[in-house]
């Protein structure tokens, strides 16, 4: 058993160390970009490694990236107005496209105060929050409060009192 087990170890070995691995990744290109705009995409990094051969090079290289944001542009109309025009058959496209497009970033969903009422300003969900985390880490009644843009008062904190906090809980020293 101990022979077959090393000839298998020395086979998965040969295997790893002579046999090539390509690493698959997901394909960053979103679904409407076409074969013309993958052709000028090529174009455009070819002319981004020339750019330094002279300034015919440069002004080609600007001439493809306009070109190539024309034709980027007209694509994602175009593929938008397609999944538009099906009219309710098929919006879970639509919705995979708009969560594509947004990616990670994830706003703070709706949420409830200490009295019920459902918050979906931002600026109420920080005062919640801050509310919230300030009566955990400091004494009753001190809290911060933050205003937004539109009130016409700025933001102000005093920065020796949150020193004398931080300072207190031992974790940093200034």
């Amino acid at each position: 058993m101990k022979e077959i087990r090393n000839n298998l170890k020395k086979i998965y070995e040969s295997i790893e160390r002579f046999v090539p691995h390509k690493t698959l990744r997901k394909n960053s290109d979103p679904e409407y970009y076409n074969k013309e705009i993958k052709q000028l995409k090529s174009k455009v990094r070819k002319e981004y490694n020339r750019r330094k051969l002279g300034v015919h090079c440069t002004e080609k290289l600007k001439q493809l990236s306009k070109q190539l944001l024309a034709a980027k542009k007209s694509a994602q109309e175009a593929f938008l107005k397609s999944i538009l025009s099906k009219e309710g058959k098929c919006w879970s496209d639509f919705y995979k496209y708009v969560k594509r497009r947004k990616e990670n970033r994830e706003n703070i969903p709706a949420i409830k105060d200490c009295n019920g009422r459902i918050i979906t300003d931002a600026i109420e969900k920080a005062n919640t929050f801050n509310s919230y985390y300030s009566t955990v880490f400091s004494s009753e009644g001190n809290f911060l409060h933050i205003q937004g843009e539109n009130t016409g008062g700025p933001f102000t904190t005093d920065i020796k009192t949150i020193r004398r906090r931080i300072k207190a809980t031992g974790k940093n020293k200034f």
